[in-house]
């Protein structure tokens, strides 16, 4: 296995509670939980394909609005994820092998577990355990048996922008020592022990500086 692919599977399996966080924010809105972890899965394995480490952000920091934008093309597309008949059954083999390992182990394997039991990438686990899922159409049927199409309820395109402005600007107002830790953490993806190192102080100095921080950008950002 390349260097490459092993970064990526890295990359795929550290990093699979991003897309569980990010479905989250679409349940309610016409589609299963399932098709939009799909989808997710989907924009994380183009996030960690296309990341370049070099540019100084944080994989999650780039990783988020790739998932995010996968999830709204499901509803764009309106309806579910179309899968084609060998990748379901390759699915279901990822999917009885889980639930084997299961019952033997006595808790849900990790993919990387899955990986090494099917002989495949961890990449290719995570793409599979988001394919075998039930299509469903995102219309409903009335009283008198018309079909109607469900209004899906999806963020402006501009909501995001609008929230990346907000948080620059709250960050521009910081002083230097806290926005250089801000980023240090966020942007830059540095351990609080790097960060301390870096900006002179204890880990839990940064500790508790980085807390106080967030609450402040919390209530900023959402007052």
């Amino acid at each position: 296995m390349s260097a490459l692919h092993a970064e990526r599977n890295r990359l795929v399996e550290e990093n699979l509670n991003l897309v569980h966080t990010c479905a989250h924010r679409f349940v309610g809105r016409g589609a299963e939980y399932d098709d939009l972890f799909q989808s997710g899965c989907v924009g994380l394995l183009k996030a960690a394909e296309r990341f370049e480490p070099e540019r100084g952000f944080a994989f999650s920091t780039y990783a988020v609005p790739v998932i995010i934008g996968e999830i709204r093309m499901l509803f764009r597309a309106g309806g579910a994820v179309k899968i084609g008949r060998a990748l379901r059954e390759r699915a279901r083999e990822v999917i009885r092998v889980r639930d084997e390992l299961t019952d033997a182990l006595g808790h849900t394997p990790s993919v990387a577990t899955l990986a090494e039991k099917l002989q495949i990438d961890c990449a290719q686990v995570a793409e599979l355990l988001g394919v075998y899922a039930p299509t469903v159409p995102l219309y409903t049927t009335d009283a008198e048996g018309e079909e109607r199409v469900l209004e899906i309820a999806v963020d402006a395109p501009d909501t995001q922008i609008t929230d990346s402005l907000a948080l620059h600007q709250e960050l521009d107002g910081l002083p230097d020592c806290d926005r250089t830790l801000v980023i240090l953490r966020y942007y830059k993806g540095f351990t609080q022990a790097r960060t301390a190192e870096l900006l002179g102080m204890t880990q839990v100095q940064v500790s508790r500086r980085e807390k106080a921080l967030l609450l402040h950008l919390r209530e900023k950002l959402c007052a």
